[in-house]
């Protein structure tokens, strides 16, 4: 089982950078795939960050050139650095683990960029 906690959320303003935290409870070279999704008000849950195992990423394109994904492995954690936000970018932030087919979250932490 893998435990995932966000942190680092919080108010910005329009054209500001955050950085988000996932702290794993277990090493994150046993996770196959760490993902980050947000959820806007009202709307579904979308993609928006992906690192495999192999340390390949990928990006939704509304993120891309803005957001970054990375990981300090001794912390075993990773994270989601976020430059340029705009208030489309407002959402509670999710972090995602797929260890053996199966699939963790964590509780989400908020970002808010008012208009």
């Amino acid at each position: 089982q893998v435990q995932l906690v966000e942190s680092g959320g919080g108010l910005v303003q329009a054209g500001g950078s955050l950085r988000l935290s996932c702290a794993a409870s277990t090493s994150i070279f046993d996770i196959d795939f760490i993902r980050w999704y947000r959820q806007p008000p009202g709307n579904e849950r979308e993609l928006v960050a992906a690192r495999t195992s192999m340390r390949s990423k990928a990006y939704a394109d509304s993120v891309k050139g803005r957001f970054t994904i990375s990981s300090d492995n001794a912390k075993n954690t990773v994270y989601l650095q976020m430059n340029s936000l705009n208030p489309e970018d407002s959402a509670v932030y999710y972090c995602n683990a797929i260890k053996r087919s199966y699939s963790y979250w964590g509780q989400g932490t908020q970002v808010t960029v008012p208009s």
